[in-house]
C-alpha cells in the first residue's frame, strides 16, 4: 500500500509535541508541560452564546468568508488593539489559525519556491510549506539574541527562489517577541527582495511588559503582509477552532478559493461564540483577556526563575506562555533530557529539536497550567537534576 501514499506526506516526521502528549495521557500521575493549551475554561458568556445559537437553530453553513458581523468586528479589533488595518472583504474566518497557515502557504507556493522559516518556531510551518510544494529554508535564531530575527539572518538566506518570510512573533516555543524597532530593521530587507510576509500573531494578546506590535501596522507593510490570528490562546477557545486570516486582495482571492473548496466555512456555533467574545470584550475593555494574561505573566516569572536557579538557563518569556530552557549544562540533548525526565519523574516537556535544529539542546515548558501543577513540576525536575 505504500505506493499509494503521497511522497511528501510519507516523508513528514510525526509531530514532536504530540508524541509526548500521547504518552502523558496514558501515564498515571504525570504532569504535562507539553501542549500549549490554556488551562482556563472558555468564559461562561461565550459558552452561553454558543448554546443559545444552537437552540435558536443557527446550525447551517455561513457564507464562505464567515459571518459578516464577525469579520467586521475582527477588523475593528485589529485596528483598535494593534493599529492593523484590513477590510472585512479581505478577511476570512478559518478553522483555527492552523487552517489559515495552511491556506496561506498553499495560496502562495509554487513548486520550488523557498519560504523563510525562523527557528526555533511552531512545528507546523515547515511541513505546511512542503505540503504546499515549497521548500522551507530555516533561519537559525540564537538564544544570545533572545531568538529575534535580524536583517543579517534574512539576507544570508535569500536566493532568487525566495518568495515569502514567515514571521512567528510572539514566538512559540521561545517566548520571544519583536519590538517596533526590531521589526523596522527587517523591513528594508523585506522590501529589497520583494518578499511577502506571513505573520502568525496568534499570541498577540499575550505579551508581558510591553504591548505587542505588528509588522502589518508599519507603513506600506499591510500591502505585503498576510495577517493570521485567532481566538484559541488569549480567549481560551482552543477547541472551538476559530481563527482568521487577512490578506492583500490578490493573495486573499487565492486563499478564499482554496478555503471554499476544502473547508467551505468555519462552524457557525463557534463563529457566534467568537462574536460574543469580541462584542463583550469591547464592552468590558477585554478584562477577561487581561486577567488571563496577568496570571500567565505570574506563572512565567515563577517557572523561568525556578529553572534558572537549577542551572537550566532561559530568559524571562516576553510573550506566549512558554519557557525555552537550555539543558546543555546537563550534558544531555533536549530529546534525551525529555525522555529521561518523563520516565523518572513523570513530567512531560517538549524537546527543542521539535521546533528546528536550533533547539537541539533546549526543552520547551508550557506554563499554561495551574501554579500548583507548576510548583510540583519544578520539585520533580529538581529531583531529576540531582540524579544526573
Amino acid at each position: 500500500m505504500r505506493n499509494f501514499v503521497n511522497k511528501k506526506a510519507a516523508a513528514l516526521k510525526p509531530s514532536g509535541i504530540r508524541k509526548f502528549f500521547d504518552v502523558v495521557r496514558k501515564m498515571e500521575g504525570a504532569i504535562s508541560l507539553g501542549v500549549g493549551e490554556p488551562d482556563f475554561i472558555t468564559p461562561w458568556n461565550v459558552r452561553d452564546a454558543a448554546v443559545k445559537s444552537i437552540r435558536s437553530g443557527y446550525t447551517q453553513y455561513t457564507g464562505n468568508r464567515g459571518l459578516d458581523e464577525l469579520r467586521s468586528l475582527v477588523c475593528r479589533y485589529l485596528k483598535e488593539r494593534f493599529n492593523v488595518c484590513y477590510a472585512p472583504g479581505n478577511t476570512i474566518i478559518t478553522v483555527g489559525a492552523s487552517e489559515a497557515i495552511d491556506l496561506s502557504l498553499r495560496a502562495v507556493c509554487d513548486d520550488g519556491d523557498e519560504i523563510l522559516v525562523p527557528e526555533p518556531s511552531y512545528v507546523s510551518y515547515s511541513p505546511s510549506v512542503m505540503l504546499a510544494g515549497g521548500t522551507p529554508v530555516p533561519l537559525k535564531c540564537s538564544a544570545e539574541n533572545d531568538f529575534i530575527l535580524t536583517p543579517e539572518i534574512i539576507e544570508r538566506a535569500v536566493t532568487p527562489k525566495t518568495k515569502a518570510l514567515i514571521l512567528p512573533y510572539p514566538n512559540n516555543p521561545t517566548g520571544a517577541i519583536m519590538t517596533k524597532e526590531q521589526l523596522e530593521r527587517i523591513v528594508p530587507v523585506i522590501e529589497k527582495y520583494d518578499l511577502l510576509v506571513i505573520s502568525d500573531e496568534i499570541y498577540a494578546e499575550l505579551t508581558y511588559g510591553c504591548k505587542h506590535f505588528s509588522i502589518a501596522s508599519l507603513p506600506h507593510m499591510s500591502a505585503r503582509t498576510v495577517y493570521i490570528g485567532g481566538f484559541s490562546k488569549a480567549f481560551a477557545m482552543t477547541g472551538w477552532r476559530v481563527g482568521f486570516v487577512c490578506a492583500p486582495p490578490e493573495v486573499d482571492e487565492a486563499i478564499f478559493k482554496i478555503h471554499q473548496y476544502t473547508i467551505l466555512c468555519a462552524p457557525q456555533p463557534s463563529q457566534r461564540a467568537a462574536l460574543c467574545a469580541l462584542t463583550d470584550g469591547f464592552e468590558d475593555g477585554f478584562s477577561t483577556v487581561e486577567e488571563m494574561r496577568s496570571e500567565y505573566e505570574r506563572r512565567g516569572k515563577f517557572l523561568a526563575g525556578a529553572l534558572n536557579s537549577m542551572g537550566l538557563k532561559c530568559f524571562m518569556p516576553k510573550g506566549a506562555f512558554y519557557v525555552f530552557a537550555s539543558v546543555e549544562s546537563t550534558g544531555l540533548t533536549g530529546g534525551v533530557f525529555a525522555e529521561r525526565l518523563l520516565q523518572a519523574q513523570k513530567v512531560a516537556v517538549v524537546p527543542g529539536s521539535a521546533f528546528g535544529e536550533a533547539g537541539g539542546y533546549f526543552v520547551r515548558c508550557s506554563y499554561a497550567t495551574s501554579m500548583s501543577m507548576l510548583t510540583e513540576a519544578v520539585r520533580r525536575i529538581n529531583a531529576f537534576l540531582r540524579t544526573l
